[in-house]
């Protein structure tokens, strides 16, 4: 039945408006009639079209109002595609298909005693009943093929899989009744075919629900503090600055940071970690995040659109947009596939037969039967849905899969790229490097007190290193000199606390500190203290990510800073990099890289804000940690939920992962398929069952192929 929604203009102007429209569907039997839907609309002026198969979804990109029109009218009136309004409900696998199963079972129940009669020979009125028992178990299975295939002649669309099921199914029924062979191939046919659909239905159906179930992170409602009332609300309806409380065992709703209270949250669904966190007030907290201990009041400081939780989905959910070369290399394949071997098919029907008759001088009509019977072979076997189906389920796997680890994948393109890249180049601070500064070693206890007190009252950068250390002094009357340091009365003297020039303008006798790190020296009323060295710390698991990604594939691993040289070689040194570049300024930076990529395919990891010109011309760039940042997502390709680099290898070894199960598919159903081809042409009475079989069989063991993606730890 026709799903013909009346699209109200308001609607449909602000769906253009807006640039674009997310259209949950359903009725999208198999990824080849998503290909066709996609051309029809990308054929449409103004439109710009991705049908996302896996997630039963459109992304459409309308120009206006009467383009977008164009566009619904066209997804309604193909097949039985509908728009669904809001979330689309939830079935069982045994309901979705429910259906289909009770067809199976009454046509199985008929062609049972059917199979008996023509096994036995049957005739006379026997023989009939057989007939009609054939008949009704036809009919019971292929009512939808036929019916699909009668409104698609009607419009003009051929070699769709209806259409050719339909043609090898009767032809094999007409051929039996002028043999003499009966019903019984005509209707196996079909009957395998359906229950092949059934198989492939279910195993599309599980895969498409165990990425839903790695994607499992939103929380479905959010307790609102308001005043002594406690008010249960949905997520996407919290402020910023709202109060919530986040009770033991609940999900995070939304990006916050604790206010009351301390627990321990479970983030292996953001970033892999097995091991529960800690988290105090002051914490920032991400949505998707579980409490396992005790109830925290929340201070919201995102709202939910622009939560960790709502950025993942949507990268998740948008990922099949940008489509691999592979991909797009199956698509075109299909769409010139299936009618060349149906051409094939009737080249063997009727010029190899005629041929051999020319030769025999002799017209022979069980010739023309055995070659249109090894024709109904090319036609069984044509259906692209193996390949179809399982190269784009093999990649929404594998960017499933990185998003359990927190990794964030924009697409299949990424995911490629990743997997055939040699080079990195990693930025220095904030990616190998904390980012932030603490005090490294200090002269004496009381040097680091008065430091202590004199910079919780500067604003400088440096300052945040003393944020953690309790000090009894206060300092008063502080004065920031820039460029040198602060000064400040402590106790009544005066306290100078800066770098060495500070200590050399105000006459300061001091014993210089040879070190790369930040030396922070300290003066009291003219007579020198001691001194702090403060730097930014390398992250732990630097170097084993370096080493891990050697193991990898990763041929060479340098570093691109703006740092000075000698910090940049020691920190080179120390993670084990294979080269480094200090002291460069952005453009600098973009020059290394491009000389970086003529040695091959470049992984870049930054930022995501600083870095963006490099990000952008890398093969595929990192985001480290700023999944709160729209420039971040925006400037890389993949987005590290954490901080955590050794998700950059776990990421790399999916893609290779995912690429070679492609390649498996691919490969595997093409030799399969045409090897089928072969021996129906080459092999005597060769039993077009075994085509259905080859087809139904290449299907399934594609699509569990492509499962081991996910399935994998």
């Amino acid at each position: 039945m026709m799903n013909n929604p009346v699209v109200c203009a308001d609607e449909s102007q602000k769906a253009a408006n807006a640039g674009g429209k997310k259209l949950k569907i359903s009725g999208l039997c198999c990824a080849n009639c998503a290909r066709e839907l996609e051309e029809i609309l990308n054929k449409i002026d103004g439109v710009n079209a991705a049908v996302d198969f896996m997630n039963m979804q459109i992304i459409l990109n309308c120009q206006g109002a009467l383009e977008y029109e164009k566009a619904v009218y066209e997804i309604t009136h193909f097949e039985e595609v509908k728009i669904e309004d809001g979330k689309p409900e939830q079935k069982s696998l045994f309901k979705t298909h429910l259906y289909d199963i009770i067809c199976i079972a009454i046509s199985t129940l008929f062609f049972i005693p059917a199979l008996i009669f023509t096994i036995f020979k049957a005739e006379g009125p026997l023989l009939i009943a057989s007939y009609a028992l054939y008949a009704v178990s036809y009919l019971a299975v292929g009512h939808k093929v036929l019916w699909a295939t009668a409104k698609n002649l009607l419009k003009g669309k051929l070699f769709d899989e209806n259409f050719l099921m339909s043609l090898a199914s009767i032809g094999a029924v007409v051929l039996g009744i002028f043999t003499g062979d009966g019903l019984f191939e005509g209707v196996a046919v079909m009957l395998l075919y359906q229950i092949g659909e059934l198989l492939q239905g279910i195993a599309v159906g599980a895969s498409r629900r165990s990425i839903t179930d790695l994607m499992n992170l939103k929380s479905e409602i959010a307790t609102l503090i308001c005043g002594d009332e406690l008010l249960t609300v949905d997520p996407e309806d919290l402020k910023t600055d709202d109060l919530i409380l986040v009770k033991s065992g609940e999900k995070f709703p939304v990006d916050g940071v604790i206010v009351e209270g301390q627990t321990a949250i479970d983030i292996k669904s953001l970033n892999g970690e097995a091991l529960p966190v800690e988290v105090k007030e002051g914490d920032e907290v991400l949505s998707g995040s579980i409490n396992t201990l005790k109830a925290v009041k929340v201070k919201v400081i995102r709202e939910y659109k622009n939560s960790a939780v709502a950025k993942i989905l949507d990268l998740v959910e948008n990922s099949t947009a940008k489509k691999a070369r592979a991909e797009k290399f199956i698509s075109k394949f299909a769409k010139y596939y299936t009618p060349a071997v149906c051409v094939a098919a009737v080249l063997v029907a009727t010029l190899i037969p005629t041929l051999i008759c020319a030769v025999q001088t002799n017209f022979v009509w069980e010739i023309y039967q055995d070659w249109i019977y090894k024709a109904l072979s090319f036609l069984v076997i044509s259906c692209p849905c193996a390949l179809v189906i399982s190269v784009p389920l093999s990649y929404f796997c594998g960017i499933g899969k990185c998003a359990k680890y927190g990794i964030l994948v924009k697409g299949s393109t990424c995911l490629d790229e990743l997997s055939s890249a040699n080079i990195i180049a990693f930025d220095k601070t904030g990616t190998l490097t904390e980012g932030e500064f603490s005090v490294i070693h200090y002269s004496s206890e009381y040097a680091l007190k008065l430091a202590a007190a004199a910079e919780k009252l500067s604003s400088h950068p440096i300052a945040k290193a003393f944020k953690g250390i309790n000090t009894d002094l206060v300092a008063h009357e502080a004065l920031d000199i820039s460029g040198m340091g602060v000064r400040c009365k402590v106790d009544g003297k005066i306290l100078l606390c800066g770098n060495k020039r500070l200590m050399q303008e105000n006459g300061v006798k001091f014993e210089e500190e040879n070190s790369l790190s930040t030396i922070v020296y300290l003066a009291l009323d003219g007579e020198y203290v001691g001194f702090i060295a403060i730097d930014d710390k390398i992250k732990d698991d630097a170097k084993q990510t370096v080493l891990a990604l050697k193991g990898l594939g990763v041929s060479k691993a340098v570093m691109l800073t703006g740092d000075k040289l000698e910090r940049a070689k020691e920190v080179a040194n120390k993670i084990g990099l294979d080269g480094f570049k200090g002291e460069l300024l952005p453009d600098q930076k973009l020059n290394y890289a491009n000389e970086l990529k003529k040695e091959g395919k470049l992984i870049f990891v930054g930022d995501g804000i600083n870095d963006a010109p490099v990000m952008t011309n890398a093969d595929c760039a990192f985001s480290m940690g700023s999944v709160g940042s729209d420039a971040a997502i925006e400037a890389s390709d993949i987005v590290i939920v954490s901080d955590n680099l050794s998700l950059i290898p776990k990421a790399k070894e999916v893609a290779m992962r995912t690429k070679n199960i492609v390649l498996q598919n691919i490969i595997g159903s093409l030799l399969i398929k045409f090897g089928v081809m072969a021996l129906s042409v080459f092999v005597p009475n060769f039993p077009l069952i075994v085509s259905i079989f080859a087809d139904v069989g290449v299907m399934l063991v594609a699509v569990l192929n492509s499962l081991r993606v996910a399935l994998k730890k």
